[in-house]
């Protein structure tokens, strides 16, 4: 079965506005990296990005080979995504991440992405939300210093 891993770019807009609930819902089988965590609860600790309950969220544990990859991957990427990147890449897989460098060398290799406005988008699909839902969310996370590619998801 594919991996679905989230960075912690799209971890940290849904936690700004406080629906970790929506990623949950969008994929119910979502997973993150350790380093992922701990980017993530070292921005809470600072105070850069609201606590909230990642209990849901499976922590997947690397491979040697994945562990070898993500030191080649590491040039210009965070841990974090060079890890969700290396994974998905040896299991198949997508990656969640709003990172441009880390989208990139992505699609490069072949590895399936989409990010923050994709799991709106999503959410969009299963009728979860509404245009006029997804659209408030996503001038939250604008609010909240999120770089949108659109000012609507009309336009996704």
């Amino acid at each position: 079965m594919p991996v679905i891993l989230a960075d912690t770019t799209v971890l940290s807009n849904f936690a700004q506005i406080r629906r970790p609930d929506l990623l949950r819902r969008a994929f119910p089988r979502l997973s993150v990296l350790g380093a992922v965590r701990e980017e993530l609860s070292m921005g809470e600790r600072l105070g850069r990005v609201p606590s909230c309950d990642w209990s849901w969220l499976e922590t997947v544990e690397l491979r040697e080979a994945e562990q070898d990859r993500i030191t080649e991957l590491s040039g210009d990427l965070q841990p974090g995504e060079a890890a969700c990147i290396a994974v998905a890449e040896a299991r198949g897989g997508l990656v969640l991440t709003d990172d441009v460098a880390a989208r990139e060398l992505a699609v490069t290799l072949g590895v399936e992405i989409s990010g923050t406005v994709g799991v709106l988008g999503q959410l969009l699909r299963q009728k979860i939300l509404s245009l006029e839902q997804g659209d408030r969310l996503l001038d939250e996370m604008i609010a909240c210093g999120y770089w949108s590619p659109v000012r609507s998801l009309r336009d996704v």
